[in-house]
């Protein structure tokens, strides 16, 4: 290998976070730098490109030294070509041969897949999720997905897409339109995005609570305003976790895999939200045989893990 070095990027709605590896997989460097949601494919790579060299220079590296980038993102990524075809949270990133431009600018290998693809992959092998044979792992962040892992490998389906339970339909034709460009999904009703936007459109047809529109309204506040008895803050967490509960349950029934394992920023919100997603599962679920659920372990760092893992372990 070249130098020996990887560097993982976990690419969010909100954030990204660049890791920095030797190739025994300890965390040399993290950064991370706000997510600029409106660029598209060439001006999100030119900001990867530009980071990975400011990296390197802290670092005293050269690129010659970097054996390879893994990169994640929130998108239907045809997997074999690095391609992305669609990113529900930065919808102006579509259709952009990701992986192949950023290989002609760096000279260096590049394995770009779906941030839940590579989280499930963390915590496979890492986290929560060690000793296991089948796994689930659920992203509940700005966008709701998951990483399918079936007998110890990723399964992405026949284009690298599989998992995106998020953008499967709740309600067809009804409710929030998504990025994913369809109304109703699970993502619309159950992410970090979509949920304030419930809230901000029963405010402004004249519900009362401790929520205004002329205050910034995300899960931060909704949690908060839960924590006082807020009737609309309530029923938001509710749907939340009905929607969620729902949405894991179809997957259960496809999959029959039994063990989920819980990642992303909702997962800060704890008991609140999840008693509920999982009593809701149960109560759907009339089959006595024992499903479990746990929480993700590494923390805010599974997706530069996951990602420097492409490189470090295949793509498996």
């Amino acid at each position: 290998m070249a130098g020996g070095k990887v560097i993982g990027i976990d690419v969010g709605g909100t954030k990204t976070a660049y890791g920095l590896f030797d190739r025994n997989d300890n965390l040399l460097y993290r950064v991370e730098y706000p997510t600029d949601s409106t660029a598209d494919g060439p001006v999100f790579a030119a900001e990867i490109i530009n980071r990975t060299r400011e990296i390197l220079e802290a670092n005293n590296l050269e690129l010659g030294q970097l054996d390879g980038i893994g990169l994640c993102m929130p998108s239907y990524i045809v997997f074999d070509k690095g391609y992305v075809l669609m990113t529900s949270a930065m919808t102006r990133i579509c259709d952009f041969p990701m992986r192949d431009y950023l290989y002609e600018r760096l000279q260096v290998p590049v394995v770009i897949d779906n941030d839940a693809n590579v989280a499930a992959l963390a915590e496979f092998r890492h986290g929560a999720g060690r000793g296991s044979r089948h796994m689930v792992y659920v992203a509940t962040s700005t966008g709701i997905g998951s990483g399918i892992i079936i007998n110890g490998n990723v399964f992405r389906g026949s284009y690298g897409m599989a998992g995106e339970c998020g953008h499967m339909i709740a309600t067809h034709k009804q409710g929030i339109e998504c990025g994913c460009k369809n109304s109703g999904c699970f993502m619309s009703y159950a992410s970090g995005r979509y949920a304030p936007r419930h809230v901000k459109n029963r405010l402004a047809a004249g519900e009362k609570s401790v929520l205004s529109l002329e205050e910034e309204i995300g899960c931060a506040q909704i949690i908060r305003a839960y924590e006082q008895g807020d009737k609309l803050a309530i029923e938001t967490v509710e749907m939340m976790a009905d929607y969620l509960a729902l949405c894991l349950f179809n997957v259960y029934q496809l999959l029959n895999i039994n063990l989920f394992v819980f990642g992303g920023g909702l997962i800060n919100i704890g008991d609140t939200l999840f008693s509920r997603v999982i009593a809701n599962f149960r109560k759907l679920n009339h089959c006595e045989l024992p499903v479990d659920f746990r929480f993700a372990e590494l923390k805010n760092n599974f997706g530069i893990i996951g990602a420097a893992d492409l490189i470090l372990y295949g793509d498996s």
